[in-house]
């Protein structure tokens, strides 16, 4: 009985602070940019240091803006199909684009996972997770594709596998494929998964 009643305390107080930490906002995303809106230009560093924009990085016939991690174990099972994903695209007019958004994760952190990793397409360091709030992204991975006229036309995972061993879907691929058919994407809005942007305070 009182093993219960401890599980029972512990249990309260573990409600308490989850219920605490998510009326204070920590690591929750605002609501983000809606499909069928522009994404305004922005002007971020690279993991150099160099100031780059999203104009400048912006591919001919669309965009794909991913959230990414250097500590993330998912975003890191990721890095792989990530970076085949932007070689392909890049010569069908379609850039990829890595911002890491969280606190803790430096420059130098980003240019040396990069490197590890092998991963070619530019990582801009989101200070202050600015853009990270204005699209609304909350995980890493998280994908945000815009058209040629950098309208969001698809906002959320990947592909439906954490480990890639079986991919059964690939929703950003096929939005993709959507605009460089110039047809609507079928699936705007697909769920993410992934470990949560450490925001600053």
């Amino acid at each position: 009985m009182k093993r219960l009643s401890a599980c029972a305390l512990l249990l309260v107080a573990s409600l308490a602070v989850c219920a605490s930490a998510f009326a204070a906002g920590e690591d929750t995303p605002p609501a983000g940019a809606a499909i069928g809106s522009k994404v305004e230009d922005f002007k971020l560093p690279d993991a150099a240091g160099r100031e780059r924009t999203l104009a400048s990085l912006a591919g001919a016939k669309g965009t794909v803006l991913i959230f990414v991690s250097t500590q993330c174990p998912v975003s890191n099972a990721y890095n792989e199909r990530m970076e085949k994903l932007a070689l392909e695209m890049k010569a069908r007019g379609i850039n990829v684009v890595g911002i890491n958004s969280n606190v803790a994760e430096t420059r130098e952190a980003i240019k040396s996972h990069a490197a590890e990793k092998g991963l070619s397409f530019a990582i801009l360091k989101d200070e202050g997770n600015r853009i990270a709030d204005r699209l609304g992204a909350g995980v890493t991975p998280e994908a945000f594709l815009l058209d040629s006229n950098n309208r969001l036309v698809y906002r959320g995972r990947i592909d439906n596998s954490r480990s890639g061993d079986a991919v059964t879907s690939s929703e950003l691929r096929e939005a993709i494929d959507a605009v460089l058919a110039g047809k609507p994407v079928a699936k705007s809005e697909v769920r993410a998964f992934g470990c949560s942007i450490k925001r600053a305070s």
